[in-house]
């Protein structure tokens, strides 16, 4: 059975995605900084959960020990920020630690194993606003952050061989906490596509940026 550790999958998309996985049969690990409320999503989905802030490279290499190999890697968390992207150096910081720092580390600590198997699939929860074709958008750094993980998605694609698959995709405008209530999509339909990518046979793309399962442009 493939093991699958999803980051931020305590709501909205990304425990939307541990509940897709778990359907198709994966183990799934719900990475959550806040433990009880990984457990409470765990538990309705039959998972396990485990402590993992993205922001701290301790909580990841602790996490990565708790989780053990990883087959199938998820990074989901983020944040939104607000302001201009030049405003706040503290929220510049966390913007890359979340969502480029964290996803790097993890992906330092796990490939090793999709290595050795042959096998991998790592997904970056990534957005059209840190796609430079649709112009860099969002608040404060979140454009600038989504940007460098695309980067992130298409060295290290290029680096591992094709049995390990890296993929970026967008979800689309989705009600969640950051999205709010007037979003168009749910949460399922946001995690359509990352589920997809997370289950890839052995032709499926690596190095790709997808939005309801289509590439788009970066």
């Amino acid at each position: 059975m493939r093991r699958a550790l999803v980051t931020g999958s305590n709501r909205g998309i990304g425990a939307a995605i541990a509940q897709g996985l778990a359907a198709q049969g994966l183990e799934v690990i719900v990475g959550s900084r806040d433990l009880a409320a990984g457990q409470t999503i765990a538990n309705q989905i039959g998972a396990r959960a485990i402590a993992l802030d993205v922001s701290d490279p301790a909580s990841i290499s602790q996490a990565v020990a708790d989780a053990g190999p990883i087959d199938v890697l998820i990074n989901n968390a983020g944040i939104l920020g607000q302001g201009s992207v030049l405003d706040d150096p503290v929220e510049f910081s966390a913007s890359m630690d979340v969502m480029v720092r964290g996803p790097y580390l993890l992906m330092h600590h796990l490939v090793p194993h999709m290595q050795t198997q042959n096998y991998g699939r790592i997904v970056n929860l990534s957005s059209g606003w840190g796609s430079f074709a649709e112009g860099l958008q969002g608040p404060a750094s979140y454009g600038v952050a989504k940007a460098a993980l695309n980067a992130l998605t298409v060295a290290s694609a290029a680096t591992l061989p094709g049995t390990i698959k890296v993929n970026a995709m967008c979800p689309g405008w989705v009600r969640t906490r950051m999205g709010g209530s007037g979003a168009t999509r749910s949460p399922e339909q946001g995690a359509d596509t990352a589920i997809w990518l997370a289950t890839l046979d052995q032709n499926g793309p690596t190095g790709g940026f997808f939005r309801d399962r289509a590439p788009i442009a970066w």
